[in-house]
Parts: C-alpha cells; sequence; structure tokens
C-alpha cells in the first residue's frame, strides 16, 4: 500500500537516540546515565502528583474543553495575555502550522534547530527555507528577515536545540519589526536562562511564544504545552485546534505544578550549577547556552564515534550529526542526576584526545 502514501512520508522522520541506548545495554549496563533527550531527571512537584491521582478516578468523564484551570492559572503565572494550549509544544506548533500553511507555502526556520519543524510543515504540504545562524549560533536579525522574506512562518528556538544558544530581546524585537510574517518564538528551555520575552506580546502582533511543561515542571509524559497568542489569532488557533487538546490529568498537574513555584526554582538552580560545571570541567569546548543541557564540540573526532564510546561506558548521550547545518563533531549532553553527570565527566575525561 506503499503507492497511497506521500513519498515525502517515506523518509526518515523525528531521530531518536535509540542506538546509544542499545549499545549501552549490550555493553552490560542495565542502569545507564540517560542524557540524551533533554528530560528532567527530577519527579514533578507532589502537589502535581497529588493533583492528578485526585481526579483520575472521573476519567469516565471529558475533560474541560476551554482548559480553563489552567488557563487560570497561567495568567496568575505570566500575567493578563491570551493563552492557548496544546499536546505538548508540538501540538501547539502544528495547530499553528495548520491554521497559516497551505499546500506550497514557505514556512522559514532558523538552523541548525530541532528537525520537529521541518516535518510538521511537511505534514501541511509546506516547503522550509534555511535561515542559517551566525558561527557563534546566534542569529543576525537582518539576514533572518532578508532569508525569510516572502514566508508566512517562521520558527526561532531560543535557546536553540540543539546548540543552547539564546537571542536577545532585542534581536526578537528587531526581526517582528521587520519580518512580515509571523515569528514563533520556541521557548521550551526559558525557565533554566531567564530571559523574558513576554513584555514583546504587548508590543507585536505577529509573535506567537511556545512553552512548555515538559522541562523544567517535569511533565514530559503527560505531554502539555502552551503559548501566548495575540488577541487577533487566538479565536483562530481554537477553530482548527483539536476537540479535548488535554485530558483531565494533564489539566490538574500542569495547574497545579504551575503553582508550586519553589519546586521549579529549586530544579531550576540545580541545572544551572551543573551545566556550569559541565562548562568548566569537560575537557571539549562547550558552547555557552542556557538550557537544560550542553552542545560539545568534539572535533577532531566525529559525533557518532564518542557517542559510542560513552555508551560503551554507560552514559548515553545525543549525536548531533543528525541536525541539518550542523558540523558532524557536536554532540548535546542533557543535565541529569547528579550521578549520571558525574558518570559523564568522568567519561569524557576518559575519552578526550586532544
Amino acid at each position: 500500500m506503499k503507492h497511497l502514501i506521500r513519498k515525502d512520508f517515506l523518509k526518515e522522520g523525528y531521530v531518536f537516540a535509540t542506538r546509544a541506548a542499545e549499545i549501552a545495554r549490550a555493553a552490560g549496563h542495565t542502569r545507564p546515565a540517560r542524557l540524551a533527550s533533554n528530560e528532567n531527571p527530577y519527579p514533578p512537584s507532589p502537589k502535581a502528583v497529588k493533583a492528578a491521582a485526585d481526579v483520575l478516578p472521573h476519567a469516565n468523564r471529558y475533560p474541560d474543553e476551554t482548559n480553563k484551570e489552567f488557563i487560570d492559572a497561567l495568567k496568575k503565572r505570566h500575567g493578563d495575555y491570551r493563552f492557548v494550549a496544546s499536546v505538548g509544544m508540538d501540538g501547539i506548533i502544528d495547530t499553528v502550522i495548520r491554521t497559516l500553511i497551505a499546500d506550497g507555502d514557505q514556512v522559514a526556520v532558523a538552523t541548525p534547530t530541532y528537525s520537529y519543524y521541518g516535518l510538521a510543515v511537511q505534514a501541511q504540504g509546506g516547503t522550509t527555507v534555511s535561515v542559517p545562524r551566525k558561527a557563534d549560533f546566534s542569529v543576525d536579525p537582518e539576514a533572518f528577515c532578508r532569508d525569510a522574506a516572502g514566508t508566512k512562518l517562521a520558527f526561532l528556538c531560543t535557546p536553540n536545540n540543539p546548540t543552547g544558544t539564546t537571542e536577545t530581546p532585542e534581536t526578537i524585537a528587531a526581526i517582528c519589526e521587520n519580518y512580515e510574517g509571523i515569528l514563533f518564538l520556541d521557548c521550551a528551555y526559558i525557565e533554566f536562562d531567564g530571559t523574558d520575552y513576554r513584555p514583546l506580546m504587548k508590543r507585536y502582533r505577529n509573535l506567537i511564544i511556545g512553552r512548555t511543561m515538559s522541562k523544567a515542571y517535569s511533565l514530559a509524559g503527560l505531554r502539555v504545552g502552551y503559548a501566548f497568542v495575540p488577541e487577533w489569532y487566538e479565536p483562530i488557533y481554537q477553530r482548527a485546534a483539536t476537540p479535548f487538546t488535554l485530558n483531565m490529568v494533564s489539566q490538574a498537574a500542569a495547574t497545579a505544578a504551575l503553582r508550586d513555584t519553589v519546586h521549579v526554582k529549586k530544579i531550576v538552580s540545580v541545572v544551572q550549577e551543573w551545566r556550569q560545571r559541565f562548562i568548566d570541567e569537560c575537557p571539549y569546548p562547550v558552547v555557552p547556552g542556557g538550557a537544560n543541557f550542553v552542545m560539545v564540540d568534539v572535533a577532531p573526532r566525529k559525533a557518532d564515534d564518542v557517542v559510542t564510546e560513552l555508551a560503551q561506558k554507560g552514559v548515553i548521550v545525543r549525536s548531533c550529526a543528525s541536525f541539518p547545518g550542523l558540523p558532524d563533531h557536536y554532540i548535546r549532553v542533557s543535565i541529569g542526576e547528579p550521578w549520571e553527570n558525574e558518570a559523564f565527566i568522568a567519561a569524557i575525561t576518559d575519552i578526550y584526545q586532544p
């Protein structure tokens, strides 16, 4: 039945770090350090766990289709902005693309970056225009607007996956002022950096800021994403959104997690401390960044070779060779539990070749 499938969907999709895990298992590591998926190694807030458990007996009913309690919590946490929610950041991305992109439309993507943008655009019949970052992986707003001219939508991730680099609010403002399309700012990791783009929502009608509960709030398994959107765009998004996007368990957990600011601050503090230790103690150069991971330059070695050696030592990290526009001598390392982080520092030091 392959003749019924669009040919572009017969190509490889999103790349997961499964090969390294298989190597670690083959080497006899039953509990490897899992530092490949940018997960939060710490469990959710106890308040979030209790809230989820409290609503589970009522799962025979549909959830609130407006996500009101969660949206109200977002407004209390962030201020009087317009919000939409979906199943993870990817659900937000899918819906935004569905409202804006038709067959043949072009979407600009600042690269190298998260590969799902291109896959989602392709699924909607659009094509992507790569906007290369500078040598230090930052974005030149003038070059961005020039290369993105004529596109209806643009994606820019900050802190960027996989480089970890963060853009200034001034850079984003310059893009919004000179770009005629809609800029989707993916801020999945912003809690670990602290840069505040929210005031820009009051100034620009062509800006959407996507965020997630998967990272700093430890709710990756419940898939909760949300976005700040312009007032004019909110009803358009809601018409295109899948009904009952958030289930009642994820709504309850996410609402309670937002309210437990102390729990999140502790996690962010630990991540920032370990991120600095990675920068200071890794024998290979680490790209400065603001996420819960770091990107390491292992040149002159190849990323896949280093990933294999680390996996054999029981440390699973991500090769960046699959990220378009990125040379194949970078690896991405998530910040995990202390024992996992120590294992990485020891293993990368052991295999270091100057």
